[in-house]
């Protein structure tokens, strides 16, 4: 059994590699050349550098690799960005490239059993903030980051096509050692600061990149699981504020200073930073997307179906998780 994963040399990705090598398949990662492979030394690993912008070049590239290799069995296509300076590049990398690596494939024939999407929560767009409804497939998509637009816009490509099923997943807030935007959250609390935005307390949920990519290959394997859409959570939900007093409990700080930041301020400073990366033409953590972000209320979804179709338990707690996530960062040096 083959299985490609595009986006290998990312957070997720990696994860993912290292789960397929563990399960006996044949793993490809689809990564480009110049990418780091620090987190890809596993010898059993194949490499293929897929040509998006060249849709003419990607067909003969993997009709090519049909004819010699055989179709993967299995596609995930965890390739996308998520921070850029310019949010023409979400809908480039995110929309585009999916669109024409989906039909590069069908053209090519070298079409796989099942294709795989990661895409994410955020292409709901603002929940309930009132009663605090968990978000579900019943409610429209309407997604309020250029992020999350074009992620949804990747969603509605792999629908449209028909030349094999696929597996939808939206995770909501993906942690785990080698993450880098929760880091920046336990980096400060280890400091001794603490900073929540807005005065009602966010409901958040998370989800241990370990168990995500279960969730992946438990998709994936089960035969009878096509052309679904899932979300991905552990289940539990929590308030900004528990979420930081648990990192803080993990690191053994006594004292933190928690202070709440009006909207007002918040929008302000993703402005100014904003700015400040397009002067600089440097990505930033703080940007117009990622106030949206913030200032949404509610990031509780529905997972009964991911627990009634695949019967997934969560491996880890958040308090697991974050150990093991906090753990890693010291011993890699980066606390």
């Amino acid at each position: 059994m083959k299985v490609l994963i595009t986006g290998a040399s990312g957070f997720i990705g990696g994860f993912l590699v290292e789960e397929a090598l563990k399960r006996g398949y044949e793993t490809w990662a689809g990564i480009r050349t110049e990418s780091s492979k620090k987190r890809l030394q596993d010898p059993r690993i194949h490499f293929i550098d897929l040509k998006y912008n060249d849709k003419a070049g990607l067909v003969r590239q993997l009709a090519a690799f049909a004819r010699e290799q055989g179709a993967w069995d299995y596609v995930i296509h965890n390739a996308g960005v998520t921070k850029t300076l310019h949010k023409e590049d979400f809908y480039r990398v995110n929309a585009r490239n999916t669109n024409t690596f989906l039909e590069a494939l069908a053209e090519a024939d070298c079409t796989p059993k099942k294709f795989l999407l990661m895409s994410s929560l955020s292409v709901v767009g603002k929940g309930d903030e009132v009663n605090f409804r968990p978000i579900d497939l019943t409610i429209h998509p309407a997604p309020d980051t250029a992020y999350g637009q074009s992620k949804l816009l990747a969603e509605q490509y792999v629908k449209k096509q028909q030349a094999f099923p696929y597996i939808i997943l939206r995770p909501t807030g993906v942690y785990g050692p080698g993450e880098k935007d929760y880091f920046m959250e336990i980096k400060s609390i280890a400091s001794g600061l603490d900073f929540a935005v807005g005065f009602t307390p966010q409901r958040i949920t998370f989800i241990y990149v370990k168990d995500l990519v279960q969730v992946a290959f438990l998709a994936l394997e089960k035969e009878e699981i096509k052309n679904r859409v899932y979300f991905v959570a552990d289940g539990s939900v929590y308030t900004d504020i528990e979420f930081a007093r648990i990192i803080q409990d993990i690191l053994g700080k006594n004292h933190v200073f928690h202070a709440r930041i009006p909207l007002s301020v918040a929008r302000l400073a993703c402005q100014c930073s904003e700015w400040i990366g397009l002067l600089t033409k440097k990505v930033t953590a703080l940007n117009t997307d990622k106030y949206n972000i913030l200032k949404q209320r509610n990031w509780i979804c529905d997972v009964a179906p991911l627990q009634n179709d695949l019967g997934f338990i969560p491996r880890y707690s958040l308090r697991e998780g974050l150990q093991e996530s906090i753990e890693w960062y010291q011993a890699a040096g980066w606390l």
